[in-house]
């Protein structure tokens, strides 16, 4: 019998994988899907030996780039010792560490950590305790949520409900629980400086109305500083302070999704910190690992702990997963943490943020098409206006993606938002090569 030889990955029937976020039939048009063999530092190398600049950080994981060494190191290192163990009833050396450490980051504000897998996961742990919390308390009516309008949250149904995203929402409503809605703190609602500050207070006016409104509201959710998946949409930290003292006015919890900007994503560890506030629930995933495991973490303040602490096991919060606090993951975050010892983190971000900010100023200069140039921390955005090709958002985010792979780039829009999320190594190689790259699209784009 002769051996069966198998195509390239490139040029494989694309129907066994159903790839997230992807209408499947666009693959099927005739242009190749790149097949990525291996991944170090900024650059990923498809199987033909082509390198790409993930200029996105892989959907925001890879704060170090890929593969780096010392968490390659720390994951083959525990893989030899603990690979898992449930942690129901039992415990392990890197689950209390991670915790505890995550901890001390916090000031011990949040000393409590429950681990799930995504950052979904990580939204869907948080509304469920905030609203047994209420009912633990004898306050069973508070169990409706107060989203922000354009925010995002995840996939899953209780994080869907608290998300204003039609494109994700909308074959789902009959299945989404009743959620309220706040005006956006988006700054780009206003072309000048000037105007931030009644951008913020017409925010703050508006989840004030809907607190006052509704006395069956559980807590408050956001992602501060930038929501990311509803376009890089930017705020001020006074926003976030306005927040935390209408949620303690009204007896609501504050649960903060750092799921995208925490772990040093807006130029603090948690971006919370920027506003001098801490939430009641604070979601952690993605970057919390460099970008090589699944984990995610919702850290806890003592009161709401306490909540749950009762000789009645139904008062205990009955949630879990198989995987929850996976040794191997918690020992990837213990590792990535690490660097941040290790490393002049934020003065690394400041002197490549410095490159990045002078080149793409001077790429807006000389392209109109560039609009709302704005950055926090390792976070760079801007829409771009082209012409009859932006009617179609989906259309042009498409276009826009394998263009920029023919130049070498991983970037991905968010309908016609470019964005920019680097890892915090990048030198001034990954640097030059995006701004050329971005300068030929733009070309082609205006």
């Amino acid at each position: 019998m002769s051996k069966i030889e198998l195509p390239s990955l490139s040029r494989r029937s694309l129907d066994a994988v159903w790839h997230p976020c992807t209408q499947m039939q666009h693959h099927d048009q005739g242009v190749p899907l790149p097949a990525i063999a291996r991944a170090q530092g900024a650059w990923l190398h498809d199987q033909d030996g082509k390198p790409y600049l993930d200029a996105i950080s892989s959907w925001w994981v890879n704060l170090f780039g890929h593969s780096h060494p010392h968490i390659v190191q720390a994951v083959a290192d525990q893989l030899h010792t603990l690979d898992h163990v449930m942690l129901c009833g039992l415990t392990h050396e890197p689950v209390v560490q991670l915790s505890e450490q995550l901890a001390a980051l916090t000031g011990n504000q949040l000393g409590h950590a429950f681990y799930g897998s995504d950052g979904a996961s990580a939204v869907e742990v948080a509304l469920k305790l905030s609203v047994q919390y209420w009912r633990n308390q004898g306050q069973s009516r508070k169990h409706r949520f107060v989203g922000i309008r354009q925010g995002y949250h995840g996939e899953t149904l209780g994080a869907l409900a608290v998300t204003d995203v039609p494109l994700f929402r909308e074959h789902y409503g009959e299945q989404l629980a009743t959620a309220y809605t706040a005006a956006s703190p988006d700054l780009r609602q206003t072309p000048h400086p000037d105007g931030h500050e009644a951008v913020t207070q017409a925010a703050l006016d508006s989840l004030a109305d809907v607190l006052a409104s509704h006395a069956d509201i559980a807590a408050v959710i956001l992602e501060p500083l930038v929501q990311c998946a509803g376009g890089m949409a930017m705020h001020a930290p006074a926003y976030l302070s306005g927040v935390r003292a209408l949620c303690d006015r009204h007896q609501v919890h504050l649960i903060l999704d750092e799921i995208a900007v925490g772990c040093g994503r807006t130029g603090t560890f948690f971006a919370c910190e920027q506003a001098g506030i801490w939430p009641d629930l604070l979601c952690l995933s993605k970057g919390i690992t460099g970008g090589t495991l699944p984990l995610s973490v919702v850290l806890s303040s003592h009161a709401l702990y306490q909540g749950f602490y009762h000789a009645d096991l139904r008062r205990g919060f009955l949630h879990s997963h198989s995987y929850s606090g996976n040794p191997l993951a918690c020992r990837a975050a213990l590792a990535t943490l690490e660097l941040f010892r290790r490393l002049p983190v934020f003065e690394l971000q400041a002197a490549l943020g410095a490159r990045l900010d002078q080149g793409l100023q001077d790429l807006a200069a000389r392209h109109p098409g560039m609009r709302h140039l704005r950055r926090c921390g390792m976070i760079w955005a801007f829409e771009l206006d082209a012409g009859p090709a932006r009617c179609d958002h989906l259309g042009f985010a498409r276009r826009f993606y394998r263009s920029a792979m023919q130049q070498g780039l991983l970037l991905r829009p968010i309908a016609d938002t470019v964005y920019v999320m680097p890892g915090y190594l990048w030198q001034q190689a990954e640097t030059d090569h995006l701004l050329s790259g971005l300068h030929a699209l733009l070309k082609e784009y205006a």
